[in-house]
């Protein structure tokens, strides 16, 4: 048995939590009981204190969770330091609402967001201006790649290195085909899209962390369908669309102004003046809505 070690976890698996000595080796750990006496559950991302029992097997136990800089509750992980949402320009559409739930969802836990376009081998100049300008004041830096061409993959390695990263999106946009390019021994299963439905298959199962290089993980996420705001009052949630605060000085009701029926409102005058995109104020009327709806019952 050797002594105490440092790692991360980037696995959960069946009570078993795998930890990398953030070098080339994965230890199929075990955690000791005292975690759960204590009501704490290790998480994917968690830099721990590891022993190893068994060097041949590969077998440890977690001793200790280090501090965490923070904690996700979706996907449940710890240590992120960043999202790269990614979408497809075609094959399928993107869904421009599913996209602005993620970016409250993500502002929420107050994570950076950086946007990635992928197929873009399947859009062309177009796209790349259209989405350029609905998120040009998002507060994220948009990217635009083709995992079949090749085409802006150094530009994701940039923005990854030296970060734990979770990428994130619908089924079929090719998160798990970004992340064998990335990571080729990551040997994800890549999932054809549906041509009926012009939907993903749920390729990715579990979170995972994958060493991209030193001290540079990617989490791959289960794809998905919707997302749902908790724990949000339809009064706050302006304050997670950034485009709309340096227009707020103009409404007649000033912070009262939730930018929907009022009168003398800066940010739609900034909507029909198209200096806020039109798709960004409407998924932010239905996301309003929604939350309003949900503290009614």
């Amino acid at each position: 048995m050797r002594g105490s070690m440092t790692g991360k976890i980037i696995k959960g698996i069946a009570g078993f939590y795998y930890v990398h000595d953030r070098h080339e080796k994965v230890y199929a750990c075990k955690a000791k009981g005292v975690f759960r006496k204590w009501g704490i559950k290790p998480l994917v991302g968690d830099d721990v204190e590891f022993t190893v029992l068994d060097e041949a097997d590969m077998e440890g136990n977690v001793e200790r969770i280090l501090p965490r800089r923070n904690m996700l509750i979706r996907p449940a992980s710890a240590n992120i330091d960043q999202a790269l949402v990614v979408f497809s320009v075609a094959q399928p559409k993107p869904s421009l609402n599913l996209l602005d739930r993620f970016l409250v969802m993500m502002e929420l836990q107050q994570i950076p967001v950086a946007i990635c376009y992928n197929k873009m081998d399947l859009g062309g100049e177009r796209e790349r201006a259209l989405y350029s300008e609905i998120y040009r004041d998002s507060g994220c830096k948009v990217h635009f790649i083709s995992t079949c061409t090749g085409e802006g993959i150094g530009e994701i390695r940039e923005l990854l290195r030296g970060h734990t990263t979770i990428l994130a999106g619908p089924s079929g946009v090719g998160k798990s085909s970004l992340t064998n390019l990335l990571q080729p021994e990551a040997e994800m299963e890549t999932g054809a899209v549906s041509q009926k439905i012009q939907r993903g298959r749920h390729t990715t199962r579990h979170a995972q962390l994958f060493c991209v290089e030193e001290d540079t993980y990617l989490m791959d996420t289960p794809g998905f369908g919707s997302l749902y705001l908790e724990e949000l009052e339809p009064e706050q949630l302006k304050y997670y669309f950034p485009e709309f605060t340096r227009h707020s000085g103009a409404c007649r009701f000033g912070d009262d102004c939730v930018h929907i029926g009022e009168p003398v409102c800066g940010v739609k005058e900034a909507v029909r003046e198209k200096r806020i995109s039109q798709s960004r104020y409407d998924n932010y009327k239905l996301l309003y809505q929604e939350l309003k709806e949900k503290r009614r019952y």
